[in-house]
């Protein structure tokens, strides 16, 4: 009995799930957005990647931590420098967890 209240529980989310999504995308052609609601748009994932990083960045213990102590701190000034420097998505990526692991763990290279 309890086997079957699963399986119905899971085919009902699934309903809902896609339901919600292909009535949105099936409708999604015949929307038309303003341009600059669309450049607008294009920073959306920029502004929330930003407001979930900074606080782990700045705050690793509950509390403002701008020193050189701070691994997450220096991971993250390396990652912006090698990206403005460099423009390359992986190679920002590979730099900024090095320094934060040596920082973290004082790994000798």
């Amino acid at each position: 009995m309890i086997l079957w209240q699963g399986v119905l529980i899971l085919l009902g989310m699934f309903a809902v799930t896609f339901g919600v999504r292909f009535v949105l995308f099936a409708r999604a052609d015949k929307v038309v957005m303003p341009t600059f609601i669309e450049k607008a748009l294009k920073f959306v994932p920029v502004a929330v990647l930003t407001a979930i990083i900074t606080p782990m960045i700045l705050m690793p213990n509950q509390q403002v931590d701008f020193t050189l102590s701070n691994p997450w701190l220096l991971g993250a000034l390396a990652a912006f420098v090698v990206g403005i420097w460099r423009q390359q998505q992986l190679l920002t990526i590979l730099v900024g967890v090095l320094v934060f692991f040596v920082a973290k763990y004082g790994i000798s290279l």
